[in-house]
């Protein structure tokens, strides 16, 4: 009697470990195949800091390999001698392009054009990098640097 209640308790185990471990392995197949990806589904985004903020970004791969950047300027002053770098997450830093301003006016926008090395990068992939603005604000003489960073998809 006592060896059939441990049958019955051995079966009951059996098939339900079996159904987990299919389970197991239908799920371990959809992330090898980036179903599961999550960065799939985060949203663009681009960051600076207080005061500054990306108005619009795109990242193009197209013949281009160009990341344009519109900066807005919040922080209640002018400031100028504006410089930004950026560098994509384990990659050499982008070179700028021939748009970058220089000063940017209260409430004014300031367009930042980069070229990147996106050979790799086909559309749809993301691209993550690193901001760093560098400028002085009207009426002072320290230079103020504040870092942030980009994350879209290669149109």
């Amino acid at each position: 009697m006592r060896y059939k209640k441990a049958q019955a308790a051995m079966e009951f185990l059996m098939t339900y470990g079996w159904a987990i471990l299919v389970v197991l392995v239908a799920i371990g197949a959809l992330a090898y195949f980036g179903v599961l990806n999550p960065g799939r589904y985060l949203p663009s985004s681009c960051t600076i800091g207080p005061g500054l903020a990306c108005s619009e970004f795109k990242v193009t791969n197209v013949d281009t390999n160009s990341v344009d950047i519109y900066v807005r300027n919040g922080l209640g002053k002018s400031i100028g001698t504006v410089t930004m770098t950026l560098t994509p997450v384990g990659g050499s830093a982008c070179s700028a392009g021939t748009t970058q301003d220089t000063s940017i006016a209260d409430g004014g926008l300031g367009h930042f054009q980069f070229s990147c090395a996106l050979a790799s990068a086909s559309k749809g992939d993301r691209f993550k990098g690193a901001i760093s603005l560098g400028y002085i604000a009207s009426g002072e003489t320290l230079n103020h640097t504040m870092a942030g960073d980009i994350t879209t998809r290669v149109e």
